[in-house]
């Protein structure tokens, strides 16, 4: 890893576990309006469901780039009815609250210590697909130490697109060849090593819960293996 000036993270799943944070603020939404039945967990999982779909509308160029803010408002909407519940029912302020559970998610424990410890040596920044509002309150409310927060509509490009990549290293003023991907999921470091950035993949066994068969390993000889963030930060030199 000689030669690596800046740490870019992942932040859905790497970074926080956006399930049971989503599931946490559903739980009440689904409660009050007659859907207490569903299991909020259940519900998570067909949010997230929509997730890249949505973003492949944009990667394709067949609607203009939007905030992830936007594409997971419009899928909330989407998955309402096949919960049982009429979002045309709903005060659009109540979907706006629940769309912004996104915003409000925890880290996985080893995440502030590691990324604290990361800090003194290298640039740490998120490079995630959502939107800079949405990074920054998520960052003020978990503490997280990013040097520079960046969003998706900053390189106006979703991963795995090529851009999303080359842009951020770009913008740091960095060749990619001097930035690091650190994620949970194969195939952002895949396609971030196809643009010649280094990598680094975190285990994150339980971004869908107990029994999960997601990315549980790592499925490539990337160039760091890790299991949490202190043993990157080791791995690392910090």
């Amino acid at each position: 890893m000689n030669g690596v000036k800046a740490l870019v993270f992942d932040v859905f799943g790497t970074v926080v576990d956006w399930r049971a944070g989503v599931a946490r603020e559903a739980a009440e939404f689904l409660q009050r309006h007659g859907a207490g039945g569903v299991d909020p967990a259940a519900f998570a999982d067909l949010w997230r469901a929509r997730y890249q779909p949505a973003m492949e509308e944009v990667r394709s160029g067949r609607r203009p780039f939007v905030r992830l803010d936007v594409l997971h408002r419009e899928n909330l909407e989407v998955i309402l009815p096949d919960v049982g519940v009429d979002p045309s029912h709903v005060p659009a302020s109540e979907l706006d609250a629940l769309n912004r559970a996104w915003h409000r998610l925890d880290p996985w424990p080893d995440v502030l210590a590691g990324l604290a410890r990361l800090k003194t040596h290298y640039i740490i920044a998120p490079l995630s697909n959502g939107n800079v509002l949405l990074m920054l309150n998520m960052a003020k409310r978990a503490g997280l130490p990013w040097d520079a927060i960046l969003g998706a509509e900053v390189a106006q490009a979703y991963k795995p697109a090529p851009e999303a990549y080359l842009r951020t290293a770009d913008i740091l003023g960095l060749e990619p060849g001097e930035v690091c991907m650190v994620a949970a999921h194969n195939s952002d470091l895949a396609a971030a090593s196809a643009c010649g950035l280094r990598t680094a993949f975190v285990a994150r066994p339980l971004e869908y819960g107990s029994g999960s068969s997601r990315d549980p390993v790592a499925e490539r000889d990337w160039d760091v293996i890790v299991s949490d963030f202190a043993e990157l930060a080791t791995r690392m030199g910090a």
